[in-house]
This record gives C-alpha cells, sequence and structure tokens, in this order.
C-alpha cells in the first residue's frame, strides 16, 4: 500500500463521520502500526484503528452502493 497520510488534516469515512488522525502508535505487545483519530462529533470522540485498515479501500463486496473509493479519503485533497 502506498498511500500517504496527513496528520492532522480532515478524513471523511465512507460512511460520512470526519476524522482528524492524531498519531500512528505501536501495540507493545504486536508490532502493528495503529492511528489514534478524533472524530468530530457533539461528543468528540476518540478512536483507535489498525494503520492498514484506515489506509484501506472500501469493500465494496459488503457496500456496494459506495462510491468513495478508499474507507478514508482526506477531504483536502479532494478540493485541490
Amino acid at each position: 500500500m502506498n498511500r500517504e497520510l496527513h496528520i492532522g488534516r480532515e478524513y471523511r469515512h465512507f460512511k460520512g463521520r470526519t476524522y482528524l488522525p492524531q498519531k500512528v502508535v505501536r501495540n507493545a505487545d504486536d508490532p502493528e502500526q495503529l492511528m489514534i483519530v478524533y472524530c468530530d462529533t457533539s461528543a468528540g470522540e476518540w478512536w483507535v484503528r489498525p494503520l492498514d485498515e484506515f489506509l484501506s479501500e472500501v469493500d465494496h463486496d459488503k457496500y456496494p452502493d459506495v462510491k468513495q473509493k478508499w474507507r478514508f479519503e482526506c477531504a483536502e485533497e479532494e478540493q485541490e
């Protein structure tokens, strides 16, 4: 996978919410990289998600009507 991650930029999840990646971290017991992301909702929630999953494509078999290619797309790149 060769996508560039932009920490601090707004990303749109394919289901509609927006998220701000804050940091890439590692689990002490596992080399897997994880993302800490802030979800811009009225509750202001923090989430942890595997980096590979954050950068992956939408499962179009499971969600055939979704037009977005990536699970999370950088909103600023769409405007360029």
